[in-house]
């Protein structure tokens, strides 16, 4: 099975592509608010500090993921999904309002909802495509996503700042609740049979920490999430260093980008690929030799060479990305439909919180310490996760994963 045939049959699913079409239109809007975000406050009030704390109103909210992902299991995903997308629709008109300084608390409480709302969105649209979806396809999927949100970030941030030049924050702000209507007839046009939720039998709390017990207790899963939340606090500490290590090369800041946009070529290849390795190597193993390749990558952006700095951007925007989909295909693929909102959410806090903690780490260590040494020592972190992933025994994993499919029901 080719990976060209893969790519073609995942996209002439009907459930499938247009679920990746959401993706991709909803992301484009993402995407661009994300950038302009920034430099609209700076514009407004010259203050690096406050252009910085959009990025944080954003992100803050998925320190709640456990809590968030409940929402996702206690309602069908295709009706949530298309309220979701509406509700952030007509949240973002609200920013036209934004013209001075004193309406900037507007600005961060928008951005606070739609980190919200996207964790309740993310987590809906997880499950949506795991129940409808074949599994066996579930890596394809999740790769051409991958594939498809990299192709936004290197496109809606261009599109994002010409609008921003030619109408304001308004004019993006109008662009991105375009995005999430289209995204929400792409939902209503969906054909899936969902089952209604079974009431609550539990709290909101106790209904939480299902979810976190059943991550926890999984002997594959477990140890996939850790890995992927180290790999992703040593990837935080790593991206705090790139400006220095553009210095180390000899270049302007402004090369950053050339390095940004090698990493997201290699981060679309490895979603096209991904969806065969999975089925080969397993979540397990993919997600060892991605980090492995990661480490390599990272110990070596310490050599001050144009054609090696271009060599490791284009590895780590391949080997990031495989742990990232190895881990939500291995969510998808051993948790049950009704867990599986709250499950996915719970695993995207843990993996992704660390990358915050890992840029505000390596913000403060560059000033203290040199980067090439910090570089060397977090690849031998990496390769020691790769190594400790590799060894884990796949015959407790795949008892579990038995159990998980025999108790697993439709989303």
């Amino acid at each position: 099975m080719t990976t060209r045939w893969t790519a073609v049959r995942v996209l002439r699913d009907r459930t499938a592509g247009r679920c990746l079409a959401a993706v991709v239109v909803s992301g484009f809007g993402t995407s661009a608010l994300w950038l302009a975000s920034g430099v609209w406050v700076k514009d407004l009030t010259g203050s690096d500090g406050l252009a910085a704390l959009c990025m944080l109103a954003m992100w803050a909210p998925t320190l709640a993921g456990p809590f968030l992902g409940t929402l996702a299991d206690r309602h069908r995903r295709r009706p949530l999904l298309v309220a979701l997308s509406l509700f952030m629709a007509v949240l973002l008109l609200t920013l036209c309002a934004v013209d001075g300084p004193e309406e900037l608390w507007l600005l961060y409480a928008v951005l606070f909802v739609y980190g919200a709302a996207g964790t309740v969105h993310d987590a809906a649209e997880s499950a949506l495509v795991a129940g409808a979806v074949d599994r066996s396809l579930l890596g394809d999927f999740n790769g051409l996503r991958m594939t498809a949100n990299e192709g936004m970030k290197l496109l809606a941030p261009l599109a994002g700042a010409g609008l921003y030049t030619a109408y304001g924050g308004p004019g993006v702000a109008v662009l991105d609740a375009a995005s999430f209507l289209a995204a929400a007839l792409v939902y209503l046009s969906l054909r899936v049979r969902e089952e209604r939720p079974a009431p609550a039998r539990e709290g909101g709390r106790s209904a939480t920490a299902e979810g976190v017990r059943h991550l926890w207790a999984d002997a594959g899963l477990r140890p996939l999430v850790l890995a992927g939340g180290v790999t992703m606090l040593c990837a935080g500490v790593s991206g705090a260093l790139t400006y220095a290590v553009v210095e180390d090369l000899g270049h302007s800041p402004a090369y950053a980008g050339v390095l940004y946009a090698v990493q997201g070529a290699g981060s679309v290849t490895v979603g096209l690929l991904s969806g065969p390795a999975l089925r080969r190597l397993g979540a397990r193993r993919f997600a060892a030799y991605g980090i492995s390749l990661l480490a390599a990558a990272v110990a070596l952006r310490a050599v001050p060479y144009d054609p090696a700095a271009w060599a490791c951007a284009a590895a780590v925007g391949v080997g990031l990305p495989a742990a990232l989909i190895a881990v939500l295909t291995g969510v998808q693929q051993r948790t049950p439909g009704p867990l599986l909102g709250r499950v996915t959410a719970t695993a995207g806090t843990l993996v992704h919180t660390p990358n915050v903690i890992g840029l505000a780490a390596g913000a403060v260590l560059v000033e203290l310490l040199g980067h090439r040494a910090q570089l060397v020592a977090l690849g031998v972190v990496l390769g020691v996760t790769a190594a400790v992933l590799l060894g884990q025994s796949p015959a407790s994993a795949d008892r579990t994963a038995a159990r998980s499919a025999s108790d697993a029901s439709p989303a």
